[in-house]
């Protein structure tokens, strides 16, 4: 049984309607609201199991269906549904992990008073998580990729009463637009040279062969392809969702948000869509690289700012003391790998890690969250310590997260989707750089994850909240359990002695070869993971913390390293110093042009025409209507004063005709004398 591409709408339609029922909902209609919105994640999740089933019966076929959405003119705007096995693979992770979490947030917010609003927000993240996924438009991907920011900046601003959780939702959405700007500009821009935004449209789509020729074909400023530069202004937008440098800053203050909300973000949702995004547009962003003239390719600067991004979120990760914020970094550096991957030329290495991520990385932050719920809400690891023995069943399902997160050999699944990225970039030919950097965060990787174990789990508790904390309920386990067991289990997919998610994502049948083929990278790498393991382990766990104001080991021996990565490399204080500043000065340039600048200008303009006014009303009222006045009056007074000799008395005209011949008389005779 299959669910076709004409049908796939309904997958996101689920949890969209729940969440409206949800926003009807009164507070008092708990059962309603969690009931609805975890019902909808369960039936999304079979449909989308049956959409698989459909999409691997023909690998390499991009099922599509397209619709007019309305008229331009002579034109018209098309919006598609599409189904391969790429959107079919993440349709199955989003449903199942994210119900997974939404049955654990029942646990979680069982005490909160907004517990209705929680899972309306959650459903409408879900449902723009899911059509962002379905989309083959790029229009429509879009419009539910800011769907997403949207309710990203509703959930971690969800505890808005704290002014950190609301700044913490202001910066994340601020500072995501600052790359959709550049995602938007680069929408606008294909569309007006390909005059289509459909992905595959029986060969007019925007992915399709003869479009992209037509892209390459053309050069911008700089020598740039057209494809090239519309490819990495997309990228801009996969920068500011994925927490890539230099936009990965709001990544770790969305912890401020709920647990569960951490785990839906860093796990199946937000950072999974700029690497999907760069996944599903990988043609375009590949166009260009048989293009030898061109001064820079698209996928090397994704391959770079990948690689800049793995080192960078792990390199932080070690010195930070939140245990959400140490898992956020993890995130920024995890999908640095991705976005390495996508770079180097390997698409299905990078998807196979965002799907074993999801499912890892979601079990680290749910085992935070029951962490930080038996705890009373204690997030600090110094103030932690002891729940290995108070929270087994915690503590095993989180070990199995971490060591799939360092990497651990040949059981977990984290081990074979990074073998794949770190094998992808040793082969790259541009350069080997980032195979460095990658390598070199393996090993940190290990590190700070041993450190997080050790200070959370091991030794004895260190404050009033760890010694009392103890084993939450099954609807917050077994979510737990389960994660626990994918995160072993889903790496088996994509093995190299059995390559199925490979040979799926790319629709070519890969021959399984041998686990050790490249045997000499592995070998590194599995050095790299027991040395990270092993160094983490001799300085914090052979000595444990004995108090929460004791100072860390690495501290004491780097204590200017170690507060440079407290604070984070000092980024938001860079950004505050310059960014910021520069948009303040802009804004009271700004303010004074408005108000002195142009408002002066206005208001002379306005002075002048007052000005000219009263010259006109002068003129006008006192010199031109005056002088007519005048004159009339003038006409007037004459008129009236002959008026008074039209008396319509005939005697009285006769004697004036009488006197005048008289007058005239006496003229002629004198005149005549003389």
């Amino acid at each position: 049984m299959t669910l076709s591409v004409q049908s796939v709408w309904l997958i996101p339609a689920l949890p969209l309607l729940a969440a409206a029922i949800g926003a009807l909902t009164p507070r008092g209609g708990r059962k309603l609201a969690a009931g609805c919105a975890i019902a909808a994640m369960s039936v999304a999740f079979v449909l989308s199991c049956l959409a698989l089933n459909g999409a691997l019966v023909n690998p390499a076929q991009h099922a599509v269906f397209n619709f007019v959405w309305f008229d331009l003119g002579h034109r018209t705007v098309d919006l598609g549904l599409l189904l391969d096995p790429l959107t079919a693979l993440m349709l199955v992770m989003v449903t199942f992990v994210g119900t997974l979490i939404f049955i654990f947030s029942l646990g979680y917010m069982k005490e909160d008073a907004n517990f209705t609003r929680f899972f309306c927000f959650l459903s409408l993240f879900a449902a723009a998580m899911l059509g962002l996924l379905v989309a083959n438009s790029l229009l429509l991907l879009f419009v539910c990729w800011e769907l997403v920011g949207l309710a990203s900046y509703l959930l971690i601003g969800f505890w808005f009463h704290k002014p950190s959780a609301a700044a913490a939702a202001k910066k994340a959405f601020i500072t995501t637009r600052i790359g959709d700007l550049g995602f938007l500009l680069g929408m606008l821009w294909l569309y007006n040279s390909t005059q289509t935004l459909l992905f595959y449209d029986g060969g007019h789509g925007c992915l399709e062969t003869g479009v992209l020729a037509g892209l390459t074909g053309s050069t911008v400023a700089g020598g740039l392809a057209l494809s090239t530069a519309i490819g990495l202004l997309i990228f801009c937008g996969a920068v500011g969702k994925s927490g890539q440098f230099p936009l990965h800053v709001w990544l770790p203050d969305a912890m401020e948000g709920p647990t569960p909300v951490s785990a839906l973000i860093h796990a199946a949702t937000m950072v999974a869509a700029g690497v999907f995004l760069i996944a599903r547009v990988y043609p375009l962003m590949a166009a260009d690289q048989l293009l030898e003239h061109v001064p820079v390719h698209a996928l090397t600067v994704v391959a770079f700012i990948g690689a800049i991004t793995a080192l960078l979120g792990a390199v932080i990760a070690v010195a930070q003391n939140d245990i959400k914020r140490i898992l956020a970094f993890s995130t920024v550096s995890q999908l640095g790998y991705m976005m390495l991957a996508l770079g180097v030329g390997a698409p299905a290495a990078a998807i196979f890690h965002l799907l074993t991520h999801a499912f890892f990385k979601a079990l680290l932050f749910l085992g935070a969250g029951s962490v930080i719920h038996a705890a009373h809400h204690e997030q600090d690891i110094r103030r932690l310590g002891g729940l290995r023995l108070r929270m087994r069943v915690t503590f095993a399902a989180f070990t199995a997260g971490m060591l799939a997160l360092a990497g651990f050999p040949f059981v977990f699944s984290g081990f074979w989707s990074k073998e794949g990225i770190l094998h992808a970039a040793h082969e790259w030919d541009v350069s080997q750089l980032p195979l460095y950097m990658g390598l070199t965060a393996v090993v940190l990787t290990a590190f700070y994850m041993t450190r997080l174990m050790a200070e959370v789990f091991f030794g004895h508790g260190r404050s009033h909240e760890a010694e009392h904390a103890h084993e939450n309920p099954a609807v917050m386990t077994v979510p737990l359990v389960l994660l626990a067991i994918c995160a072993v289990v889903l790496g088996f997919l994509g093995t190299p002695a059995w390559p199925w998610l490979q040979s799926v994502l790319t629709g070519k049948a890969i021959e399984p070869h041998s686990i050790f083929e490249g045997g000499g990278l592995m070998l590194l790498s599995i050095i790299l993971v027991g040395a990270g393991l092993g160094l983490g382990w001799a300085v914090y766990g052979r000595r444990l913390r004995q108090k929460a104001e004791a100072a860390d080991p690495l501290q004491t021996a780097m204590p200017g390293v170690f507060a440079a990565l407290a604070d984070r490399l000092g980024f938001d204080e860079f950004y505050a110093a310059t960014v910021f500043r520069l948009n303040a000065y802009a804004a009271a340039l700004a303010d004074f042009l408005d108000r002195r600048v142009w408002g002066g200008l206005v208001s002379f303009l306005g002075s002048l025409g007052e000005f000219a006014g009263l010259v006109n009303r002068s003129v006008d009222e006192d010199g031109l209507n005056g002088g007519f006045d005048s004159f009339s009056e003038g006409v007037r007074g004459t008129g009236q004063r002959y008026s008074r000799l039209q008396t319509g008395e005939v005697h009285g005209y006769l004697r004036t005709l009488a006197i005048g011949f008289v007058v005239l008389v006496l003229i002629v005779v004198l005149g005549g004398v003389r």
